[in-house]
């Protein structure tokens, strides 16, 4: 009987999962809506009870289309955006929310309430910061931690356990409560290259609670990505998912370091050896992440890590990347005058508005990278939700610079090209970066919404001089999660394996030429004055409004 793995993946509007084979061929994917609920002061908020029902609905789904037995499936994974869950001793939903409501128990990656908590721990200067960068993101687990303890104190006294979502998942599946090494080293400050929690770092930052119990509450136990949880499903989680009791699960990644895992190993068509620290992986959603594995620790500033084992064992990690990169796009189409138009054309073409765009826009020119030239004189800096990296400045905000009074369909594509612009600029700056403290990759594998693109894959080509890479599967985050189940159920004897194994490459891109190139060096240079202008701004709003307040 065919073997098959399960990855499960929660992004931030929805749930997936993904069948795949022993050789990672994706045998049949669904996906089904999650809440998301905003408020003013940067509160993002979900339901982790309705996130697992969304679960257990995607893997009932995805196994139906697949029509294999439940008997063939051999181990299940998890990856989750870095999210925090706040449960009860009892495991039940305990609020986060301003608003009281119960089931919002769970504090969205974006969400950047708790700023002035992260500027706090920064003030400390405690050396744990030098493995994020040199600087905490409000976006981390320590900083919305603190902000529960001093506005919510009834919440984070009767909390029994904080999860990061991934974590959470695993802990639904089988009923441990292990954390994994990617979640606690990547977003919570676990030392992993000592093995151990700091707790003088816990206490100077009015944590030093979290150390009761063995630090029972944020992680007294660890495992290594896809390490075998428990005695696998549980009985009442095998009823939810429809799949036999005592599956085996591996312990979980956070979503962005499954496609990285899912990517970067991936077999080239010629067959060569592969060594992923001559990979970047690129993963591109609603944030986008870029990830440098190395042999030797790289502090890198402003670009979070050396995180030791945080995506593959044994290995460093560096973790760049953009706070909003699909929802700026989205953001800056969604608020064009054109937009309704936009979106009804697209829709009776059949395409979703921004490949209507872009497939409007490449077709008038003989190479995509020639697109650019469109948005010659409109500008993006589009730091809606501050930059992660390497500037470190979550205060940041976006700037657009050249418009006019158009309103019609043109006129969007230009800012659609000038966004994208944007972006691959923002990651140019990480690469760049990376490059300065001895990251010498030469090739970037892509996945995410985004890398189905041509026209972005062409832009970042341009801009960052790395070769740029698909992978062969359409789904190389649920894959990563996927190589969890396969590792958990021992048809692979490592994470390694399963990446070699399982992925594989399968485009690669080339240059647009020298006059593209130029293009971007005089685009860079104004959104380079973009970017001190946002900075000199906040500071004079900051030296000579602090009296007129809002």
């Amino acid at each position: 009987m065919r073997q098959a793995f399960i990855g499960v993946d929660v992004g931030t509007s929805s749930a997936r999962a993904g069948v795949f084979d022993e050789r990672g061929t994706l045998l049949a994917t669904a996906r089904h809506p999650i809440t998301v609920w905003h408020e003013a002061g940067n509160v993002v908020e979900q339901s982790s009870s309705e996130i697992w029902s969304a679960c257990a609905a995607a893997v009932r789904s995805a196994m139906a289309e697949a029509k294999l037995p439940p008997s063939a499936v051999r181990g299940v994974g998890f990856d989750a955006t870095c999210s925090l869950v706040v449960l009860d001793p009892g495991a039940d939903p305990l609020t986060v929310s301003p608003s009281g409501e119960q089931r919002r128990n769970v504090i969205v990656w974006m969400d950047h309430r708790a700023m002035a908590e992260a500027r706090a721990v920064n003030d400390t200067a405690d050396d744990v910061l030098r493995y994020v960068g040199g600087s905490i993101s409000p976006e981390m687990e320590i900083p919305k931690l603190l902000w529960l303890k001093r506005h919510l104190p009834s919440t984070y006294r009767d909390a029994g356990h904080f999860f990061d979502l991934a974590d959470f998942l695993s802990f639904k599946a089988t009923g441990s409560v292990a954390r994994s090494m990617c979640t606690l080293t990547c977003k919570w400050n676990f030392l992993a290259h000592e093995g151990r929690w700091s707790r003088g770092y816990l206490e100077r930052v009015g944590l030093g609670d979290l150390v009761n119990g063995d630090y029972a509450r944020i992680g007294g136990e660890i495992a290594a990505p896809g390490t075998a949880l428990g005695a696998g499903l549980s009985k009442a989680a095998a009823h939810e998912l429809g799949l036999p009791e005592g599956t085996p699960v591996g312990a979980s990644l956070i979503d962005a370091h499954a496609g990285g895992i899912g990517t970067i190993g991936g077999r080239t068509k010629s067959g060569e050896s592969v060594d992923v620290c001559h990979r970047l992986a690129y993963i591109m959603g609603t944030s986008a992440c870029i990830m440098a594995t190395t042999a030797q620790p790289c502090f890198v500033p402003g670009v979070w890590g050396p995180y030791y084992s945080g995506m593959v064992p044994g290995l460093w990690l560096n973790e760049g990347g953009q706070s909003a990169a699909g929802a700026a796009i989205d953001h800056l189409i969604g608020s064009h005058p054109a937009h309704k138009q936009a979106v009804e054309a697209a829709r009776a073409a059949g395409l979703e508005v921004l490949d209507y765009l872009e497939r409007r826009i490449v077709s008038r020119f003989a190479r995509p990278g020639e697109a650019v030239l469109l948005a010659r004189d409109i500008h993006v800096l589009p730091e809606f939700l501050g930059n992660r990296s390497p500037y470190a400045d979550p205060d940041s905000r976006a700037i657009v610079a050249g418009l006019d009074l158009d309103d019609d369909v043109d006129s969007m594509e230009r800012l659609f090209v000038a966004g994208l612009c944007g972006l691959a600029y923002g990651l140019a700056d990480v690469v760049e970066a990376l490059r300065a403290h001895g990251v010498k990759s030469e090739t970037m594998v892509i996945s995410g919404g985004a890398a189905r693109s041509a026209l972005v894959r062409q832009i970042m080509t341009d801009t960052t001089g790395l070769t740029v890479a698909l992978p062969e599967t359409r789904q190389p985050v649920l894959l990563g999660a996927a190589m969890l189940g396969a590792v958990a159920g021992k048809a692979y004897g490592s994470i390694g394996a399963a990446m070699t194994s399982m992925s594989a490459i399968g485009w690669s891109s080339e240059p647009a030429g020298p006059d593209v190139a130029d293009f971007h060096r005089a685009k860079r240079r104004v959104y380079r004055l973009m970017r001190e202008l946002d900075h000199a701004s906040r500071a004079a709003m900051l030296d000579g409004g602090g009296a007129c307040r809002a």
